[in-house]
C-alpha cells in the first residue's frame, strides 16, 4: 500500500470542508484542508450565510421591525442607520466565527495549509504560494473538493463594487443607497431585496420567470410577495434586463437599465444576483479525468464521490440547494465513505430556511408536487395572529402548515412563514423522520404561550377537514 502524507486533503474551508475533515480526523485519519484565502470559513463564513444573516439581525434590530405590529410603522431603534451601524454587528460575528472554527481544527488536529491547490493527478496536489511563486507537491490518499462558489458576475454589466455590484460586495458599499435594483430573484436576490427594504430602500426586483421559489410551498411565496409589497418592493417578474448603464446628473450618480418589455428603471445602485459558479477554474481538474459543468460544478453520486474514485466533492460546489447546513452534512456523509464508516442521512429531509423578512423554512414535500403525483393530502393550517405568541410579538401575519396524508394521516411537510419559522421547523422535521402522524401534534401539549403551539392548531385545523 502506498505511504501519502495525508489521509485526506480537503480542499476549500467551508462548512462541507470543515466537516469532512473534523470527521476524517475523528476516524483517526491524518486530515488537512488546503485554503487560499488567510481567512477561514469560505463563503459562509466571510461573504455569505454568516454575515447576510448578521446583516439581517441588525437591520431587524434598528429598524424595530420586530416591535411595529405593538408600537406601530414608525417605530425604530435608531434614525439614519448607515452602512457602519450594519457592519460593525457583521464583522464582529465573522471574527467570532473564525475564531471558533480556527479551535475546532486545532482541537482535532486537522493541519490549516494556505495555498492555492491543484491536481497533479489523483492522488497529488501542488500547492502554490499566494504569489505564485513557490509550488510544493503533498500526497494523499483521499481528496474532497470543497471550494464552494463565487457570484456570477453580469455578462452585460460593468461592476465596480459601488453602483453595480455583486452579493459578495455588500459588506463594502461606502453607503447604503436610497433606491436599489436588484436583479434575479433567488433566494439570495430576495433575502437582500427584503433587509433592504426593511431599511425604507425602495427596491425593484426583477426575474425573468414568472413565479418566485419554484421549490418553495405556493402558498407560502404568495405571502411573501404580499409582505415584500407592503415595504414598498415593486416586483417585475417574467422579465428579463438587455442593458444596464451608469450616468450622472444633477442628484448625483444613477444606474440605468432597460427591459426586453421596453420598461426602463433608475435607481441609484444595482445588485446583480444571478446565480453563483463553482471555483473550480484553477483545480486543473482535465489532471484527474474530471470536467466542470458551465457553472463550474463537479457532479457526484449519492456518496458525494466523482468519476475519479478517490475524489468527492461536497457543498455548493456540487449545486443545490447550496445551503450551508447541507453542505456540511455532505462533507461528513463524504469522509464517512471514503473511509468505509456506516453513515445515515435523509436528504429529502434536509430542511430549508430562507432567510427574508420574513423568513421560510419547509421540510418535506410541497401541495405542487403531491398534486403533480396525485397524492390524496389535506391541509391544517395556524396563523401566528390566533396564537398567543404571536400576538405577544406582534407578529399577526405568520403562517404555519402541515400537509398530511388523507388515509393514513402521515404528516408529508412542514411549510412556515413567519418569525421563528426556521427554529420552528425542526419539530415537524422530527416527526417526519419517525414516520409520525398528524394526530402527534394533537396528543402533544405544547408550553404555553409558544409559537410552538401552531402545530396543535394547524393538526386541528387539519382533521376538521377531514370531516371525521
Amino acid at each position: 500500500m502506498a505511504e501519502y502524507d495525508y489521509d485526506m486533503v480537503v480542499i476549500g474551508s467551508g462548512p462541507a470542508g470543515q466537516r469532512a475533515a473534523v470527521q476524517a480526523a475523528k476516524l483517526g485519519k491524518r486530515a488537512a484542508i488546503v485554503e487560499r484565502h488567510n481567512e477561514i470559513g469560505g463563503v459562509m463564513v466571510n461573504t455569505g450565510t454568516i454575515p447576510s444573516k448578521t446583516l439581517r439581525e441588525a437591520v431587524m434590530y434598528l429598524t424595530g421591525y420586530r416591535e411595529r405590529g405593538i408600537y406601530g410603522e414608525s417605530y425604530s431603534v435608531k434614525n439614519d442607520i448607515t452602512m457602519s451601524d450594519l457592519t460593525i454587528r457583521t464583522n464582529h460575528v465573522m471574527q467570532q466565527k473564525t475564531d471558533t472554527l480556527r479551535h475546532q481544527l486545532l482541537r482535532n488536529r486537522v493541519r490549516l495549509i494556505t495555498a492555492d491547490a491543484s491536481f497533479i493527478d489523483s492522488h497529488t496536489i501542488d500547492l502554490a504560494s499566494t504569489d505564485g511563486r513557490n509550488h510544493q507537491p503533498i500526497t494523499t490518499d483521499k481528496v474532497v473538493v470543497a471550494v464552494g462558489t463565487s457570484a456570477a458576475p453580469p455578462d452585460d454589466m460593468q461592476v465596480d463594487g459601488k453602483l453595480i455590484f455583486l452579493s459578495d460586495d455588500i459588506l463594502d458599499l461606502p453607503e447604503l443607497p436610497r433606491s436599489l435594483a436588484i436583479i434575479g430573484g433567488g433566494v439570495i436576490g430576495l433575502e437582500y431585496g427584503s433587509v433592504f427594504a426593511t431599511l425604507g430602500i425602495r427596491v425593484t426586483l426583477i426575474d425573468r420567470y414568472p413565479k418566485l421559489l419554484h421549490f418553495v410551498d405556493g402558498e407560502v411565496v404568495d405571502t411573501l410577495m404580499y409582505h415584500m409589497r407592503q415595504k414598498r418592493m415593486t416586483l417585475r417578474l417574467d422579465e428579463e434586463v438587455t442593458w444596464a448603464e451608469t450616468f450622472e446628473d444633477d442628484r448625483g450618480e444613477h444606474v440605468r437599465i432597460r427591459l426586453v418589455s421596453g420598461k426602463q428603471i433608475v435607481s441609484d445602485a444595482a445588485l446583480y444576483s444571478i446565480g453563483r459558479t463553482g471555483a473550480t477554474k484553477s483545480l486543473n481538474l482535465e489532471a484527474v479525468g474530471l470536467k466542470a459543468n458551465r457553472r463550474g460544478q463537479l457532479a457526484v453520486n449519492e456518496f458525494y464521490q466523482t468519476s475519479a474514485p478517490n475524489i468527492y466533492a461536497a457543498g455548493d460546489v456540487i449545486g443545490f440547494p447550496n445551503l450551508a447546513s447541507t453542505s456540511g452534512e455532505q462533507g461528513r456523509l463524504a469522509a464517512c465513505h471514503a473511509f468505509g464508516q456506516p453513515a445515515n442521512s435523509v436528504p429529502e429531509l434536509f430542511p430549508y430556511g430562507i432567510y427574508t423578512i420574513p423568513e421560510i423554512s419547509m421540510v418535506g414535500r410541497t401541495e405542487e408536487d403531491m398534486t403533480e403525483d396525485v397524492v390524496p393530502y389535506e391541509v391544517g393550517r395556524a396563523q401566528y395572529r390566533e396564537i398567543a405568541r404571536g400576538q405577544i410579538i406582534g407578529d399577526d401575519s405568520g403562517l404555519l402548515k402541515l400537509l398530511f396524508h388523507i388515509r393514513t394521516r402521515k404528516l408529508l411537510g412542514v411549510h412556515i412563514i413567519g418569525e421563528g419559522a426556521s427554529e420552528l421547523v425542526h419539530i415537524g422535521q422530527a416527526v417526519l423522520a419517525l414516520g409520525g402522524t398528524v394526530d402527534y401534534f394533537v396528543d402533544t401539549v405544547f408550553n404555553y404561550p409558544t409559537l410552538a403551539e401552531c402545530y396543535k392548531t394547524a393538526a386541528l385545523d387539519g382533521i376538521n377537514r377531514l370531516g371525521v
